[in-house]
């Protein structure tokens, strides 16, 4: 099941994804609620519910924006140096593999939608893509097992963690430099995980202006989807709709000889075969934003 956030005639609500169309689910099913978040929250009969709906009011998915799938998770959360390729790229540029699981926020006020433009920031010319794979919590969890981990995953989705590299390196933690406006978009959809038989065998690629820059594998992970969730969950509660960026591969702009960045008129692709893709316009970050 493929399951949007979108917009139509100035309605925003939630929907599923049946080949061209998108089905409005609580326009079909009053008993279905109408923010992806309360769907999640409702739990897994509830999914199962909006899998029954077949009929009722739709639109040509030509018809309609598809927004961030979740717009405003409670976390979201990204691994680095995740990639085994990748953390021999980080290493030539000086930096030290990790010993462990590599963690930082993306503020989910970075949430953006799946084909709408990101900003190239007033404040530096050194941003930067990185193609992942995004983990949708479905249930509330602490203390998972490895071996639990996969039955508490609602889905999956297509994630740029946009970087700014100059204001990254400005903070231990990262954050400052994955969380400018508009620097998170994910979607264009939630595959559910019951559709994706090996989440750690998925190509994945990111292309600029039609110029492919990552190509890799899931199965390059270094620490795996459920080692992720098992290891967060120690830490803290996972809630529904929390977001889970993966690591990316190497190919990032920074790692390229000589460094190349995202410029204005750039157009970002990232797909991941089995979820879909998602592509951004870099443009010019607007004045009294």
């Amino acid at each position: 099941m493929k399951l949007v956030t979108f917009t139509c005639r100035g309605h925003t609500t939630i929907g599923r994804v049946v080949g061209d169309a998108v089905i409005d689910l609580p326009a079909s099913d009053p008993l279905l609620p109408a923010t992806m978040l309360e769907l999640l929250r409702s739990g897994p009969a509830m999914l199962k519910r909006a899998q029954a709906v077949s009929g009722g009011a739709s639109y040509p998915l030509t018809d309609v924006e598809l927004q961030a799938p979740i717009p405003n998770p409670s976390k979201y959360l990204a691994i680095g140096l995740n990639y085994r390729k990748h953390v021999e790229e980080a290493v030539r540029l000086g930096m030290k593999a990790p010993e462990t699981q590599l963690w930082f926020n993306k503020q989910v006020s970075c949430v953006h939608p799946p084909f709408a433009p990101i900003h190239l920031p007033r404040v530096s010319d050194k941003l930067d893509y990185e193609a992942e794979l995004g983990v949708v919590i479905g249930q509330r969890c602490r203390h998972v097992s490895v071996e639990q981990a996969r039955s508490l995953i609602a889905g999956y989705v297509v994630c740029n963690d946009v970087s700014v590299r100059d204001w990254q390196s400005r903070s231990q933690t990262m954050t400052l430099g994955k969380s400018f406006n508009t620097h998170g978009p994910i979607g264009p959809w939630i595959v559910t995980d019951d559709e994706v038989p090996d989440p750690h065998a998925l190509r994945l690629r990111a292309f600029v202006n039609e110029e492919v820059r990552q190509d890799s594998n899931t199965s390059d992970m270094l620490f795996n989807i459920y080692e992720q969730i098992a290891h967060l969950s120690t830490v803290m509660t996972l809630e529904p709709g929390d977001v889970l960026a993966t690591g990316t591969p190497s190919g990032v702009g920074v790692g390229m000889v000589p460094q190349v960045f995202l410029k204005a008129g750039d157009v970002v692709r990232i797909e991941i075969d089995g979820i879909g893709h998602i592509q951004s316009t870099v443009v010019p970050e607007p004045l009294g934003i």
